[in-house]
């Protein structure tokens, strides 16, 4: 894609963003370092669990709720991919038999 092929729009987004300058022409990005330095488990252990903390965990009602309704539709498709496999076995062999 070239910048011809450009609304003037995402031509305004581009310079906004710092890849087209003023006249237009494309500008390279400094990339900036995003290494971080590595932290040891125990480090890592303690950001999990704060991170962990911060879940919204759902209550047992829902789960149990979202349970029963995710069993059911697993029911009702295998019900339905097995009929549709009976269907096309009995059809398949009234044509081959």
């Amino acid at each position: 894609m070239s910048l011809d092929d450009l609304n003037r729009e995402q031509k305004r987004q581009m310079r906004r963003q710092g890849a087209l300058n003023e006249q237009g022409a494309p500008t390279r990005a400094q990339r900036t370092a995003t290494h971080r330095e590595r932290v040891g488990p125990a480090q890592y252990l303690r950001e999990v669990r704060d991170e962990m903390r911060k879940v919204a965990w759902p209550r047992k009602p829902e789960v149990v709720r979202y349970s029963i309704i995710v069993t059911a539709t697993v029911i009702v498709y295998t019900a339905y991919v097995g009929g549709l496999d009976y269907i096309f076995s009995s059809v398949f062999r009234w044509f081959y038999a």
